[in-house]
């Protein structure tokens, strides 16, 4: 079951946030029963000026759980480089899920920018991980620019739909190989997760799934049995569907 990104190996295809949770305790209750080895933080919401006060930091595992920050909340190129240097000299990581935002409504990514800053990142060492729309096109330029990994939504950040275009989904999963595809927003309950691997995708990240469901700890657990069961129901090869009935126990070899 494990997953393998740049030269770094996670016994867990769960990726999850630390967002929007009703308290960090509850954040770190929900992140240990995930079986999650991997979270995501963004730069702008950790406090790096006063380690004397209470930070999220202070509720992660980094024994156990490696930190991906992320630069959300930047609206441009300019914008996630900074924040990507800035997280890696404080020490956070040289790992960052690349997020350019390009409109403040839907979150969608701007492409144009995101590839830029891409290129960019990846030629000062870091390991990019870019979240970017369900654009095959786009998802070649992000892999030819150097992403360790590449992170389409499946739908908008933080509205629960699930996947609304699975044809993109397939057509990504079909004709990019050469790193990781993690699906990345959109995420709303536990047959999403086990739809994105059913699919083929080697992961999934998620956040509000979990933080904002009525019991947390519960969905959180969801979501790791689910993820597994996708993957596994995508290593086993599912059944040929077929238009007609077909009798489990066939009537060859009945003794009449």
């Amino acid at each position: 079951m494990a997953l393998q990104i740049a030269d770094r190996i996670f016994e867990s295809r769960l990726i999850v946030g630390t967002g929007k949770y009703r308290s960090f305790p509850e954040m770190k209750r929900c992140h240990e029963i995930s079986g999650a080895d991997m979270v995501t933080v963004a730069v702008r919401r950790v406090n790096l000026s006063d380690r004397s006060k209470e930070s999220l930091l202070d509720y992660i595992d980094r024994d156990r759980m490696f930190i991906l920050p992320n630069t959300a909340a930047c609206y441009n190129a300019d914008e996630a480089i900074r924040t990507a240097m800035l997280g890696r000299e404080v020490g956070l990581s040289n790992w960052v899920k690349l997020e350019v935002i390009g409109d403040q409504q839907t979150l969608f990514p701007d492409n144009e920018d995101l590839l830029k800053a891409t290129r960019f990142l990846v030629k000062e060492g870091f390991v990019v991980l870019p979240y970017t729309t369900d654009d095959l096109i786009n998802a070649r330029k992000l892999v030819d620019a150097g992403a360790a990994a590449v992170m389409p939504l499946a739908a908008p950040i933080g509205s629960g739909l699930g996947i609304q275009n699975e044809t993109n989904l397939r057509i990504l999963r079909e004709m990019i190989d050469q790193v990781p595809l993690i699906v990345d927003a959109g995420v709303g309950t536990a047959s999403d997760a086990a739809r994105a691997m059913e699919l083929g995708f080697d992961g999934v990240l998620m956040n509000t799934a979990i933080a904002e469901a009525e019991q947390a700890e519960k969905m959180a657990e969801a979501m790791k049995l689910a993820v597994r069961a996708g993957r596994l129901a995508f290593e086993s090869g599912r059944m040929q569907k077929r238009l007609y009935a077909s009798a489990s126990s066939p009537l060859a070899g009945v003794v009449r």
